[in-house]
């Protein structure tokens, strides 16, 4: 993983929900273009291997267990990673409570983890924002968002719900020169993440999704993070309001 032709030297960079699969790769995206970064999660063990990696590229790193379903303790990571840090440039809100039943519980964790973290991390950092010369917020959506599903209703919903926001907080935040966009990833593979146990445990699924694919494969963390460098960068900087689909081509086929 390479930052390429992106330089993020200087830049403070927050990924809620950035110890495995997508977060990830977009932290450790960022760190090796010269950002220091921050991190949150709930597991401890994934949240100190990351951090391990993060550090190695020798920027300043922060990293804290945070339930993001609580609104309290967005507070307190927000306020410590900025504290770490010194501040606030880019904010990442990657995490998914991943709610796929249509039960209330689901939709509760969905709409939770998924569209409320996302608003109150925003809100929590707004004021370091303001004061960063490159403020930028990046959501994770997902191309369910812009289908009917028959299952998984919950989780098309709310990341509808997030792809909405991203207009309307763009719009709002604009005045601030603050630009926010979201990216909207297919189906990514990762060691331990859902389509790798999908590809053991339900492979008929698994074989359904890959044949909707035009590129014949599912997508790798990377993908996303090489977008979310751009989206951040100031190659992007005339860029507000939008949701970039990164999917090989899978929502052509619906």
């Amino acid at each position: 993983m390479t930052g390429g032709a992106f330089d993020f030297t200087g830049y403070r960079v927050l990924v809620a929900g950035g110890s495995k699969g997508i977060g990830r790769g977009i932290a450790l995206a960022f760190a090796q273009a010269g950002a220091s970064v921050s991190i949150c999660a709930r597991g401890a063990e994934a949240l100190e291997a990351t951090r391990r990696e993060l550090a190695a590229f020798g920027h300043p790193t922060h990293a804290a267990s945070c339930d993001l379903a609580d609104p309290q303790a967005i507070t307190g990571y927000i306020a410590g990673a900025a504290e770490t840090l010194g501040g606030i440039d880019v904010l990442v809100n990657n995490a998914s409570g991943y709610g796929f039943s249509d039960d209330d519980e689901g939709w509760s964790r969905g709409f939770e983890v998924d569209l409320m973290a996302a608003v109150r991390a925003s809100r929590a950092a707004l004021p370091q924002l303001e004061s960063s010369p490159h403020a930028s917020i990046l959501h994770t959506s997902s191309i369910a968002a812009f289908h009917p599903r028959r299952h998984g209703a919950p989780y098309a919903a709310v990341k509808a719900a997030l792809s909405q926001y991203t207009t309307s907080q763009a719009l709002a935040l604009a005045g601030m020169r603050i630009r926010v966009n979201a990216i909207a990833p297919g189906s990514i593979e990762f060691p331990g993440g859902l389509w790798d146990r999908r590809r053991r445990d339900e492979p008929a699924l698994y074989q359904a999704t890959l044949a909707k694919i035009p590129f014949g494969r599912l997508g790798a963390p990377e993908e996303i993070a090489h977008a979310a460098l751009f989206l951040a960068s100031p190659y992007a900087a005339w860029i507000t309001g939008q949701t970039l689909c990164v999917d090989g081509g899978q929502g052509l086929n619906g």
